[in-house]
């Protein structure tokens, strides 16, 4: 079984381009350089050097004692709140920015929901000196006021969108709305591992450093290079696909990928596509997809401004379809408890994103031998709000 894209651009039944004509010739000129650029070695040596000196790569692998002992297993942390902008999302916008100089683009646009990746991604435009637009649904404008001042501050128009559920789904159809008006001279930084092919194969390839350094960062100090488990929370599913990529095909390393379950899987008010979701078409490729009867999208909640997304990627849809992978989901409560948990017990306060991932250290039993590491993907600044509203701090 094969878990990397195919020629075609697929994931097993899932992935592909399903896209706009204005848009063909947009990606197409990505599909055919992207490999191409990214195998350069000026583009790789460029690449390493702005992970290592202006991201703080690698990001250090942590064994956390106290919530190790609490759960009765070995648990690791891949410290990726310890990025420059606070999660991982900059791994990938670094690698675009460079990928959008070389294609010959003037332009940046992106989508926003947690304000991770807008913030990520103005980061890297005033880095290049390049003029940057994020699109950011307006309720989570609201709720993450932190990162839009980042963005702001860092020189990005911040758009918000209007439509819809007014979350990340719509800012996503508000930059697609962009780039089919600019195609010439803009490249969407999309952040997750979704949209057309190549999109979701080359933000996992920026994002697979995670996995990379876990397997050296373990072999020193555990003396083997795959863990047991590697766990991370998913929306669209960029994190996950970093952590689990050099995993994928290493059979004895299980893979769970933790869902927003909102206020519960059955409750209406739910982001567990895995559960909900079957087969459509969302934002350019074919995926599991969270619809009603007729098509129509459903929308998705979730406590998570990052999780709140009625689809998974097509490398995720095809990790559960064949069983790959096994997905966990898990509620607000839950989410917030463990975020509260990691806090106390190690010192660290994780991204609301994150803390859905530790939730199943409640209910998952492991091993007491097992390595199991998890992506804590983002720092809990921007979510100090939600935290303080939640536990009435």
């Amino acid at each position: 079984m094969n878990y990397n894209v195919d020629e075609k651009g697929y994931y097993g039944e899932f992935g592909g381009a399903y896209i706009p004509e204005m848009l063909y010739p947009n990606v197409e000129n990505l599909r055919q350089q992207y490999l191409e650029i990214m195998a350069e070695p000026s583009f790789k040596k460029e690449f390493d050097q702005l992970l290592k000196d202006y991201v703080g790569r690698p990001s250090p692998l942590y064994f956390a004692k106290r919530l190790s002992e609490k759960y009765n297993t070995k648990v690791y942390l891949k410290r990726e709140d310890l990025n420059h902008t606070g999660a991982h999302k900059v791994n990938n916008t670094i690698g675009q920015i460079l990928m959008a100089k070389r294609l010959g683009k003037t332009r940046v646009i992106a989508e926003t929901g947690a304000g991770q990746h807008g913030v990520a991604t103005a980061t890297v435009c005033a880095l290049m000196g390049m003029e940057c637009i994020v699109y950011m649904g307006e309720i989570d404008i609201a709720r993450q006021a932190p990162n839009v001042a980042r963005m702001k501050m860092l020189g990005a128009e911040v758009r918000p969108a209007l439509s819809g559920s007014r979350t990340l789904k719509d800012a996503t159809n508000e930059a697609i709305r962009d780039w089919i008006n600019n195609p010439v001279d803009t490249h969407y930084i999309i952040g997750s591992a979704i949209g057309p092919h190549p999109y979701p194969d080359m933000v996992t390839r920026f994002q697979s450093i995670i996995s990379e350094e876990i397997k050296w960062q373990l072999k020193e100090k555990e003396g083997r290079e795959n863990p047991d488990y590697v766990v991370a929370c998913i929306g669209g599913g960029s994190n996950a696909a970093g952590t689990f990529y050099h995993f994928l095909h290493e059979k004895e390393v299980g893979i769970i990928a933790v869902e927003a379950a909102g206020h519960g899987v059955d409750s209406g008010e739910s982001a567990a596509t895995s559960v909900l979701g079957k087969m459509g078409i969302i934002h350019g490729c074919k995926t599991l997809l969270m619809q009603t009867a007729d098509g129509q999208i459903t929308e998705p909640y979730s406590i998570s401004a990052g999780l709140d997304y009625p689809g998974v990627g097509p490398m995720h849809a095809h990790l559960y379809k064949t069983g790959r992978a096994e997905f966990i989901a898990v509620t607000d409560d839950e989410a917030m408890h463990a975020g509260m948990v990691l806090s106390k017990l190690e010192g660290i306060i994780p991204a609301i994103e994150s803390s859905h991932a530790f939730a199943i250290l409640e209910t998952r039993k492991f091993r007491p031998d097992d390595v199991v590491v998890f992506n804590l993907s983002g720092r809990g600044d921007k979510d100090l709000d939600t935290y303080i509203k939640y536990f009435k701090l």
